[in-house]
């Protein structure tokens, strides 16, 4: 099994085995391309690590305005996406935060041993993409092929990952406080605890 830098289209990916990653995936429809490119114009002369975080910064705004289908507004398939993170939990990773926006999701998650970031990655949007479009009654693509993911560094860095993914409904307009949205582990963490 081999680890470290590999790229699955035109996203680059890092697979560190056990170590906790912080990722993003979309629906098909909701970053059109040549936004992605217009961007990527606007930002070209800029060195690599500001171009990226710029890049991250607009591509997260973006997506929060709910453009697109917003497919994930529908609860009984925000909830399908949900069940199916829950379900290989402990199994296949370990799971510290996730939420189901409107039109993607963002997960905090730490692969199990043997386990290879791109398979689950794979098994989960293949699952709901499936399951998704049966219960929309439509075809076709569903997700994003490719998804974004950054390994978490440190402590630091794991605590603030944790806090954008689960201030993430907050932030679009779509609640007043994280435990206020259903489909997201700040909901399920405040009922644990009630």
């Amino acid at each position: 099994m081999r680890y470290g830098w590999h790229n699955r289209g035109y996203l680059p990916h890092f697979d560190g085995g056990s170590i906790p990653q912080s990722i993003t995936f979309r629906l098909f429809d909701s970053l059109p391309r040549i936004i992605i490119e217009e961007w990527s114009h606007e930002l070209a002369r800029q060195g690599s690590a500001e171009r990226d975080t710029e890049m991250r910064r607009r591509i997260s705004a973006y997506l929060d305005q709910g453009q697109g289908s917003c497919y994930l507004k529908d609860p009984r398939v925000a909830r399908l996406v949900q069940d199916a993170i829950l379900y290989f939990d402990q199994d296949k990773y370990l799971l510290s935060a996730w939420v189901v926006m409107p039109n993607h999701v963002h997960l905090v998650t730490t692969p199990l041993p043997g386990k290879r970031l791109a398979r689950i990655m794979q098994s989960l949007k293949s699952f709901t993409a499936k399951e998704a479009n049966k219960l929309l009654a439509r075809e076709g693509t569903f997700w994003m092929p490719d998804y974004f993911d950054r390994y978490v560094r440190n402590e630091k860095h794991f605590t603030r990952a944790v806090e954008y993914v689960e201030n993430n409904p907050v932030k679009a307009g779509l609640c007043l406080t994280p435990e206020d949205w259903p489909f997201s582990s700040a909901w399920f963490r405040a009922r644990d605890q009630g």
